[in-house]
């Protein structure tokens, strides 16, 4: 029986020893052995063996990177306002011995060292730099962090602030601040909205009235060029109906004097004109008192010898002529061939009147021939021989002279008249 007890007091022994001569360290981790309360080695990852009851394992590190969230800490800015300032650490352990060795506590003193280097920084900001200027504020904690923790064997990686909380007060006016400033950009960008509009339609309405007035001018430009060829127009026409009628006038003139002078009139005649024209004397509502001239009687004997009183041959018993009409007064034709011949120049070298010769083509009415006119003579001499239609003949024998009993006419037919 006592047998059995040392047996199973050695099993145990040798168990107690095996388990404490083996260490297995696992990945990313390393061990600080100590012997006899000294620092031995470092273990790294794997199986390693210690030399029992004289071996000590200190601690286990992790070498991984490592994420240390602080609480939010209370900062004073330079304007006097507190804030609270919520920071992340992320660093690692680059030395195993120095961290344990090197301080007590790395996490409390990395979170110490975080808190007072982030009141300095912060302290010398104000409040609207630190909520602008955090990366500043980071760049300038983690070299600070990593130099101070360098002895304690680890290494900074980065520093963020995850949040920085002033008082509600200053939240508020912050807030209303924002809101003023947003309505203030509104307002302008409002203003330079109706102001590139005002520009916009001042020029849109500049580019109308100058396009208006081009029009305008443009308008009154083919008015009055209308207005001049009508004017032109109506001259040249008015110009041939005076022309016209003066031909017709001196026409009829000149055939009433032919006739007249052929016709030999004598002084019964004369008397019967006379008596006619006394009726028209009479006229009008003024004619009170009628003169009779001393010369009524000679006129009514004259009248009574016309109508063949004391057998005398009455002024309306025609003789009879001659079969050819030789004596002047019976079988004398009147020649009508060049009354109504127009000596103005041709339309087509008049530019002003094509409308109005394309206007008798279109309607069908006959067009007048058209002759180049011809210069009254200068320096107010003779007219120049005009030749008289129906074949007759001057005293002199050339053609296109009137008898020397015709009242000459100027301008000679078949030159035009002046106005």
């Amino acid at each position: 029986m006592e047998l059995l007890i040392a047996l199973a007091v050695i099993a145990v022994f040798v168990i107690i020893v095996v388990v404490r001569s083996i260490k297995i360290v696992p990945q990313a981790q390393a061990a600080v052995v100590e012997r006899l309360g000294r620092y031995s080695r470092t273990l790294s990852p794997g199986l390693a063996l210690l030399i029992p009851f004289v071996d000590r394992v200190r601690a286990t590190i992790d070498l991984r990177e490592q994420v240390i969230s602080f609480p939010p800490q209370p900062v004073i800015t330079a304007d006097n306002l507190q804030v609270g300032i919520d920071t992340v650490v992320y660093f690692q352990v680059t030395d195993p011995r120095l961290a344990v060795y090197g301080i007590a506590n790395y996490i409390h003193g990395m979170e110490q060292l975080t808190t007072t280097t982030l009141r300095n920084v912060v302290g010398g900001l104000s409040l609207e730099g630190a909520l602008t200027g955090r990366d500043g504020i980071n760049t300038q904690l983690r070299t600070v962090l990593d130099g101070t923790t360098g002895p304690w064997g680890l290494r900074v990686a980065r520093v963020e602030i995850k949040a920085i909380e002033p008082p509600l007060s200053i939240q508020d006016s912050m807030e209303r601040q924002m809101r003023a400033d947003r309505e203030k950009r509104a307002v302008i960008l409002t203003a330079e909205g109706e102001r590139e509009s005002s520009i916009k339609k001042a020029e849109g309405q500049k580019v109308a009235q100058i396009l208006s007035a081009e029009g305008q001018k443009q308008a009154a430009i083919l008015g009055a060029e209308a207005g001049r060829q009508s004017q032109i127009l109506q001259a040249e026409g008015e110009r041939a109906a005076q022309f016209l009628t003066a031909q017709g006038q001196a026409k009829a003139i000149e055939t009433v004097f032919e006739a007249i002078h052929r016709g030999k009139p004598d002084s019964g005649l004369l008397a019967y004109q006379y008596l006619q024209t006394l009726p028209q004397i009479a006229q009008g509502d003024a004619n009170k008192v009628w003169i009779v001239p001393s010369e009524f009687s000679r006129a009514l004997d004259g009248l009574a010898n016309m109508t063949g009183a004391e057998d005398k041959k009455s002024w309306m018993d025609v003789e009879p002529g001659a079969a050819d009409g030789s004596d002047g007064r019976a079988g004398q034709k009147i020649d009508t061939q060049g009354w109504f011949d127009s000596n103005l120049p041709p339309a087509a070298e008049q530019p002003e009147a094509k409308f109005e010769l394309s206007e008798s083509i279109d309607t069908g009415l006959p067009v007048p021939p058209m002759r180049p006119p011809a210069s009254p003579p200068l320096g107010g001499g003779a007219p120049p021989p005009q030749v008289q239609q129906g074949g007759q003949t001057g005293p002199s024998g050339q053609p296109g002279q009137p008898p020397s009993d015709a009242p000459q006419s100027w301008p000679p037919r078949g030159q035009p008249g002046q106005q």
